[in-house]
């Protein structure tokens, strides 16, 4: 039976990390959730926008099959970039998107957690003060809505780069944001916060860069693993990121990526089928 963890958010959740900057993570047992039925994972994961990239969802399952070694993990994407609470507002578009993924996805596997990433939009104009209350409807629907009244909502913190982005007069609010998100931590079950202390940003100022994401789903995964809060930065963690962009490549995933690199124009039909021969030997 496939673990499954839905995805939700604005667009760090969904990924704008570049994808040239590290190394793919590729493995068989690491599944997403495709027109309701499961494919193996390729990043980006969460294609809302033409400018989806790296996000935390892949080391974080990556760290899933570390101890899960003969288990297979689904990822459910449906984060969307730009969009404040209310746009996640129970009953609304995105909210009615998520449930009906998720419920597809219960189908076929356990839904074992909620990946939740967001709040920028949400951090200015004082929405701020609101943010708590929002959420915390918004987590109960959820668990309502899929009848997992258990299930652990990972939240992670906004970026400390963010007053001094690009963007930064948008973002007056973020720690208001943060100190809400650590409350919820505090006052509902099975909800745990993820810091984001020491991770740095793409050129904007505004989207975590991809070494950051896959450090994020590092803390994400611990947070699960241990059912507790993530507030400093784990030991090792790039260590663990190598660990498991370095996994070793069964023959069949080489063949895949041969195909995938194929089909993308990245080399001749003679350069494949030479190097499927090899594989083959």
């Amino acid at each position: 039976m496939i673990n499954s963890f839905l995805m939700i958010g604005q667009s760090n959740m969904a990924g704008r990390g570049y994808l040239n900057d590290v190394k793919q993570i590729y493995d068989e047992k690491i599944k997403m959730l495709v027109n309701g039925r499961w494919q193996t994972m390729i990043e980006p994961i969460n294609f809302d926008r033409p400018t989806s990239g790296i996000g935390l969802a892949a080391s974080f399952a990556g760290a899933w099959r570390l101890k899960n070694d003969q288990k297979e993990i689904g990822l459910i994407p449906c984060a969307d970039g730009g969009t404040s609470l209310d746009d996640w507002a129970v009953g609304g578009t995105l909210f009615e998107n998520a449930v009906f993924h998720a419920k597809l996805a219960q189908k076929i596997s356990k839904l074992s957690g909620i990946l939740w990433h967001q709040g920028e939009n949400d951090s200015f104009g004082g929405l701020s003060a609101l943010y708590y209350d929002k959420l915390s409807v918004i987590v109960d629907a959820f668990r309502l809505e899929l009848d997992a009244p258990d299930i652990p909502f990972i939240a992670g913190g906004l970026g400390d780069f963010l007053s001094g982005g690009r963007y930064g007069k948008y973002f007056t609010e973020y720690n208001q944001v943060n100190n809400a998100l650590q409350k919820l931590a505090e006052t509902k079950p099975n909800c745990y916060f993820v810091t984001a202390n020491e991770l740095t940003a793409n050129a904007d100022g505004l989207h975590f860069d991809a070494v950051s994401q896959r450090r994020f789903g590092i803390r994400y995964f611990e947070s699960l693993l241990e059912k507790k809060n993530i507030l400093a930065p784990i030991p090792g963690e790039n260590e663990l990121i190598g660990i498991i962009e370095e996994r070793p490549l069964t023959k069949n995933e080489q063949r895949t990526l041969l195909e995938i690199d194929f089909a993308f124009g990245k080399m001749s039909l003679s350069d494949l089928e030479e190097k499927l021969i090899l594989l083959s030997d």
